[in-house]
């Protein structure tokens, strides 16, 4: 059984005005979805439909067999879907271990600090005084100390160089992995998120443009790039 299903989503910040429509997708537990396409193609909206922090203009979004009420992010983080969103949304002035305390226990916060050492070192710092990787480090951490059972991550890489990314990427397949947590993926490097996804979307003008497991995508850079033209099909296995 999948603990995500999102059926025929139409999303968009104004009632009647969808900048996407009809997206379907299911995951199961631990596996991860990236959700590729060029800007403005409706990729945050979509976390933010999903997550409840803006309405659902139509369709279904299910978590555990459970339909969660559309525009109610708080039901939905108490049922286990938690967004990291791309401004990371930290206390700035607050340390390193008071973000994290606001989020989850003791428990959580040490499960985070064997994901990224590295905030070891920065607990007593002001949030706002670390660096874009270790922010995001620290946004996705506060996350993980609520025990998702789906994480969605956009755009993990908001102004940070490739080489932090790749550091990054391979954590979050480690996190899906050990802990069970579907993860969708919105993310800018196309090849470095295929990497440790196992399907992935393009969507483009408003549609879903193409789908198909990662590796295959990957071995095919040319269809993602007909894809970010947005012309619709569809890759199977």
């Amino acid at each position: 059984m999948s603990i995500l299903d999102v059926t025929d989503l139409d999303a968009g910040h104004t009632p009647g005005r969808p900048v996407l429509r009809g997206l379907s997708l299911s995951l199961d537990k631990g596996q991860i979805l990236s959700l590729l396409g060029p800007n403005g193609a409706g990729k945050t909206t979509v976390m933010l439909t999903v997550s409840g922090l803006i309405n659902r203009l139509g369709g279904s979004v299910t978590l555990d067999g459970r339909p969660l009420k559309s525009g109610n992010a708080r039901a939905a983080a108490r049922a286990g879907l938690v967004l990291v969103p791309d401004d990371r949304s930290l206390f700035t002035t607050l340390t390193v271990e008071e973000n994290l305390k606001l989020a989850g226990d003791r428990a959580g916060r040490d499960r985070v600090l064997a994901y990224f050492p590295r905030l070891t070192e920065r607990l007593k710092l002001a949030a706002g005084q670390l660096s874009g990787g270790e922010q995001q480090m620290l946004a996705i951490g506060r996350a993980l100390t609520q025990n998702p059972k789906v994480l969605l991550i956009d755009e993990l890489s908001m102004g940070l160089a490739p080489v932090i990314v790749e550091t990054l990427l391979p954590v979050i397949r480690q996190v899906a992995d050990d802990t069970g947590a579907a993860v969708i993926l919105v993310e800018q490097h196309v090849q470095l998120a295929l990497g440790i996804a196992d399907h992935a979307i393009v969507i483009a003008h408003g549609q879903e443009a193409l789908r198909g497991p990662a590796q295959q995508l990957t071995a095919n850079p040319k269809t993602i790039e007909h894809a970010y033209l947005g012309t619709p099909q569809t890759t199977t296995n």
